[in-house]
């Protein structure tokens, strides 16, 4: 998927905004981060992933999923957009859209089907 593909998915996402995160062009829910790409590997940062099923995703799809030093401690994996599918992303980004999201957005999300 191109950078293009990737922001179009995340601006579907109710009160997703174009926005900064420590210097770094990121999207954001309610002022807070909800993901970007980045640049060293054009890499998704992909929040709300246990180590556990983030291991389980490098090892089953090391070409699409990978992790630095940097994210150690935090739930976050790395995906490649020139390899990773679409439905994935939405559902990856699903999830840290729920943790930021008022309730009465989901509520009209979830409702809305």
């Amino acid at each position: 998927m191109t950078r293009d593909e990737f922001a179009a998915i995340v601006l579907a996402f109710p009160g997703a905004e174009e926005g900064t995160s420590y210097g770094e062009p990121s999207f954001k829910v309610r002022g807070k981060f909800f993901t970007r790409v980045r640049d060293e590997d054009d890499s998704a940062v992909l929040q709300e992933v246990p180590s556990d099923e983030r291991d389980l995703l490098i090892e089953a799809e090391p070409t699409t999923f990978h992790f630095t030093k940097h994210y150690d401690g935090y739930p976050i994996v790395l995906a490649r957009l020139a390899t990773l599918d679409p439905d994935q992303l939405r559902g990856f980004l699903e999830r840290r859209w729920r943790k930021l999201a008022t309730r009465a957005m989901v509520r009209i999300r979830d409702a809305a089907g």
